[in-house]
């Protein structure tokens, strides 16, 4: 009997695998690295094409109606920064999972680094405002990802593979090596993105210049002069003039426009006359006017801070309408941002002869900010923002409104957009704890352009008492009021109505801003002690 003895088989090593934390750095650090160059050669060549931002200006396009809604109630201005952040934290823990998967090889990683590139590049080219020199963006932020992730792959799998012998690559092990450079990696993203970002806004200041040339410029209508007794600060109302940098900020634009004054154009064009291109030079050297107006947003909840006045600088719309001549049956004039927004304002108010709607290029004694529409922007009072206050409006087609949709027409908000008579309380704050004795409610009402006529106050459900009204300056401004009651201990609260200078009062009924305002009667509820 024979037996056959079976060779001997040596298990041969198994292949490295790269650890899971340094796996998931590898592809957070190639993603950050990819929106960096994304964000840098955009700051570097046209500020519009970032992926990133790109990117998230399609999320706000595409966003159901109630989703927009929501963010805007629950975030209000911080909206922005919030879906930016949101983004950030979704694209990140995709890159995580990309990097756990490619533990061996580079392959998975790279397919997400390719795909979330592919989706950059997609969203710069269905931007509205799409140029050819838009692709170098996200072309760099596709090319960088791949070849950062397969670099810093290959590093991090030659280090878990020589764990016992630490090999040396110029003087460095590969650990050492491969810490120094994701570290260079994480520095190099963060360089850039904000180097991307402060080129995005421009360089220098855009806005001095324009600040002195306004202000040396004709003048055929200054603003009334606002009195003391227009605003009661003192009582927790707002300054009658909102600070620029106080005053409320709604857009759909995640970056924001950057455009020298001297580069801006506005066509005029369309169902008109004689079609015409205007410079930012030929403005200044027509007459300007000067009108202070509150703007308010028509996503402003009953008692809500989305509304705000200023001194507005331009030029009076209606006149340069008439030079070009609106044809019969143009019934909107269709504006367009630079970025491509866009919306319709009905022309036969913009022709009302004591409406005063504007092409502005400064506000409250300066240039438009760039967040509020520099180097110009409409101004129509009376009107909701949503169809009347283009920011870095560079395109004005007359039309009619069966040719052609607003962006917010487009998604259930109301075609005209009136600005509904409303008040606000300021004072008392909800729930603020005061002493007993005389306590004053204070706050603003509006009704543009008619103006406010009478302000009413009932405490815990009495008796409406008529509010002392401060000094009017304009119907196309708000108007601040107060009323002082004696009041026991205890909780107590107190609601508001105004009346239009034409006796239109404020409604009681409740209505969500969608599709036309909020309206219903502000109730703050508070204690005395």
């Amino acid at each position: 009997m024979s037996t056959t003895e079976a060779p001997h088989r040596v298990d041969e090593p198994a292949a490295p695998q790269i650890p899971r934390g340094w796996a998931a750095l590898v592809g957070v650090l190639a993603v950050a690295a990819a929106v960096a160059a994304g964000q840098l050669v955009a700051g570097l060549v046209a500020p519009a094409s970032s992926p990133y931002l790109a990117v998230g200006d399609a999320v706000v396009r595409l966003s159901p109606h109630g989703l927009t809604e929501f963010a805007k109630a629950t975030f209000g201005t911080a909206d922005k920064p919030v879906l930016l952040a949101g983004m950030a934290l979704v694209i990140a823990g995709v890159a995580a999972l990309a990097g756990l998967a490619s533990r061996r090889q580079p392959g998975p990683a790279v397919v997400v680094v390719v795909v979330l590139g592919v989706l950059g590049l997609g969203a710069v080219m269905f931007e509205p405002a799409f140029a050819p020199l838009d692709v170098l963006a996200p072309t760099a932020s596709l090319v960088v990802g791949v070849a950062v992730v397969r670099w810093l792959h290959r590093l991090a799998l030659a280090a878990a593979g020589r764990r016992e012998e630490p090999a040396q690559v110029a003087g460095l092990t590969r650990r050492a090596l491969l810490v120094r450079s994701a570290v260079a990696v994480g520095v190099a993203s963060l360089a850039g993105g904000a180097a991307g970002s402060w080129l995005g806004r421009g360089v220098g200041d855009l806005r001095g210049t324009v600040t002195e040339r306004i202000a040396g410029a004709r003048l055929a209508e200054r603003a009334p002069a606002i009195p003391a007794s227009a605003a009661f600060p003192e009582l927790g109302t707002p300054t009658f003039l909102t600070p620029n940098a106080e005053f409320y900020r709604i857009d759909t634009a995640l970056r924001v426009p950057v455009l020298a004054a001297q580069d801006w154009s506005l066509r005029i064009h369309g169902m008109v006359d004689a079609e015409r291109t205007l410079t930012f030079d030929d403005l200044l050297s027509r007459p300007l006017v000067e009108r202070p107006v509150t703007l308010t947003c028509v996503s402003n909840p009953v008692g809500g801070d989305l509304i705000s006045t200023a001194t507005f600088t331009g030029i009076d719309l209606r006149d340069l309408l008439l030079e070009v001549g609106v044809r019969p049956g143009a019934d909107q004039a269709f504006s367009t941002s630079v970025d491509g927004w866009y919306t319709g304002t009905p022309v036969d108010v913009l022709l009302e002869p004591d409406r005063g709607a504007m092409l502005a290029v400064g506000m409250n004694g300066e240039a438009l900010p760039l967040e509020h529409g520099f180097p110009v922007r409409m101004v129509v009072p009376g009107l909701y923002g949503y169809v009347s206050a283009t920011k870095w409006v560079t395109d004005l087609e007359l039309t009619t409104f069966g040719a052609k949709a607003g962006f917010w027409l487009q998604r259930g908000w109301a075609q005209k957009g009136p600005i509904k008579t409303g008040s606000r309380i300021d004072s008392p704050r909800g729930f603020a704890a005061l002493p007993a004795g005389r306590v004053t409610v204070a706050g603003i009402a509006w009704s543009q352009p008619t103006g406010i006529g009478r302000v009413e106050v009932s405490v815990d459900g009495g008796p409406w008492q008529e509010a002392e009204l401060a000094t009017e300056v304009s119907g196309d401004t708000w108007r601040m009021w107060r009323a002082g009651f004696d009041l026991a201990p205890g909780g107590h609260s107190v609601r508001s109505r105004a009346t239009a200078a034409d006796g239109v009062t404020q409604t009681e009924a409740v209505a969500d801003p969608v599709p036309d305002g909020a309206t219903g009667w502000p109730d703050v509820a508070f204690s005395v002690s």
